[in-house]
């Protein structure tokens, strides 16, 4: 029997799997991480990151040891991981950091991000066209500029940059910077079709672009575990590494989504659409776009801020914080929630609206309105929302999957299924298919995530699609009507 090693280098956990050649998972475990939060600074120690590594790689090792007959580490065929996006990880000579990894969600560079659009060539439209993203302070691009003027000593030392969490941990395994296409095209730096990193663009930054990693497929093997890293790890010498892949890519690909048509929603406290098309989404709002690297085409993710935020915030005002409570008053009330509509944007939204001002309401509301109709209504109002958002991507859908915490309602994903008018499976084992996924690119069977999943199907009811397709053109009027009493129309 041979295992593939697959990691998940996130921000606030560090988790990993020994994944089995038949798809079940002999070992698993994680390691809380600390996210430093200084103002707008988002940051995280790249050490916590080895450190965290490193203690659950000996885990998984000494777990096989117990659970599998005559396991040797020798018989772990590969290390793959995926891992956080749009980090900047500047790391010197030696392959250390000369200073805390920048996230993501950081939010220092906007003045060098409308610096970087007033220096390049065409302007912030052709950004986005050239790297598929829009021009954000958020991207690493801005970012490395703010390092180099606001910390010149620390930049004079910087030899390399790297993009993802997961690429600071191959780079000590192997002693090989590299990048993921997926991971890299939120680099802000690549061109997203080409797949290479776009000199002009990084030129118009002033920044070089040889200290960026060397660019790859995710099923790419990229090198081996060397004697050092081995000997702290409990990996065996020589252990292939892979590049692996960012981890919305990683999400997309266990998803079974591999092609236009096919969609993915997640629902977590704020959720997203994905997809993958023949093209990156350059005229949606608030569209990130991938390079897949996988296969051909382009993961297209649009997110959504309101979702899981919406059934915690019912669940708190209607049922005390009792879930199964809220499950119950869902149920009571009939599709449609008497006719209460509510526009769920409790936090502002990003699609299918983008605007970051604007608060939720109901509307429809009479002596004879029930709890559980306002606790149905927030919820057909998010569903309504995906509706909405969905309707704007190419494709019509062939295919819906559905992962998150909000995919453990049951009634809100039969919910979702009616008012999306289209059969929607859920995966009861959605936290285990991404390592699994991630496995299937070690063992070359790209068959094996879709052979463990364990999938619900919920079917459409005709009556509430009709009921639903009735009330949706109304829920569509609501955005307008309440955000013209501020002024916010966007």
């Amino acid at each position: 029997m041979q295992y593939a090693a697959a990691f998940d280098a996130g921000t606030t956990a560090l988790k990993g799997a020994l994944v089995a050649e038949d798809g079940q998972i002999v070992a698993s475990a994680g390691s809380d991480l600390t996210l430093i939060i200084n103002g707008d600074f988002r940051e995280q120690d790249s050490h916590e990151w080895w450190q965290a590594f490193c203690k659950v790689s000996r885990s998984l090792v000494a777990q096989a040891r117990e659970s599998q007959s005559g396991f040797n580490a020798a018989q772990i065929a590969g290390i793959i991981f995926s891992g956080q996006m749009q980090d900047v990880i500047a790391l010197d000579a030696k392959f250390q950091p000369v200073c805390n990894a920048i996230l993501y969600s950081d939010g220092r560079a906007d003045d060098e991000a409308e610096q970087l659009g007033n220096a390049y060539r065409g302007g912030a439209a052709r950004f986005l066209e050239t790297v598929g993203n829009r021009l954000e302070g958020c991207l690493p691009l801005p970012k490395l500029m703010w390092l180099r003027d606001h910390e010149p000593d620390l930049f004079a030392r910087v030899h390399h940059v790297l993009i993802s969490s997961k690429d600071y941990l191959i780079a000590q395994l192997t002693g090989t910077c590299i990048g993921d296409v997926a991971a890299c095209s939120t680099a802000g730096a690549m061109n997203i079709r080409e797949g290479q990193w776009d000199k002009e663009l990084c030129e118009a930054a002033g920044i070089d672009s040889t200290i960026l990693p060397e660019l790859h497929k995710p099923q790419d093997c990229i090198g081996t575990a060397t004697a050092a890293a081995a000997a702290l790890t409990g990996f065996a010498a020589g252990t292939a590494v892979y590049a692996g892949i960012g981890d919305a890519g990683a999400t997309t690909f266990a998803s079974g989504v591999a092609k236009p048509g096919q969609y993915n929603i997640n629902i977590g406290t704020s959720g997203w659409i994905a997809t993958v098309s023949s093209e990156p989404f350059v005229n949606k709002p608030g569209a990130a776009n991938l390079k897949f690297g996988v296969a051909s085409g382009f993961v297209n993710a649009v997110p959504f801020l309101n979702a899981g935020d919406v059934h915690k915030w019912v669940t708190g005002v209607f049922a005390g914080g009792n879930y199964a409570e809220t499950h119950r008053m869902i149920t009571t009330s009939a599709p449609g929630a008497n006719g209460v509509l509510c526009l769920p944007y409790l936090v502002g939204e990003r699609f299918p609206v983008m605007n970051p001002t604007i608060r939720g309401a109901y509307v429809g509301i009479t002596p004879d309105t029930t709890q559980a109709d306002m606790a149905r209504a927030a919820l057909e109002g998010v569903a309504f929302s995906i509706r909405q958002g969905m309707e704007s991507f190419d494709a019509a859908p062939v295919s819906i999957s559905l992962i998150g915490g909000g995919a453990r309602e049951s009634a809100w994903c039969q919910i979702l299924a009616d008012v999306l008018g289209r059969s929607i499976d859920v995966y009861a084992n959605a936290d285990i298919l991404p390592a699994v996924a991630l496995a299937s690119l070690v063992f070359e069977q790209p068959d094996l995530a879709a052979n463990i999943a364990e999938t619900t199907t919920y079917v459409p009811n005709p009556a509430a699609v009709h009921i639903y397709d009735e009330s949706y053109p109304r829920f569509c009027k609501l955005y307008p009507a309440v955000a013209s009493l501020n002024g916010q129309i966007q």
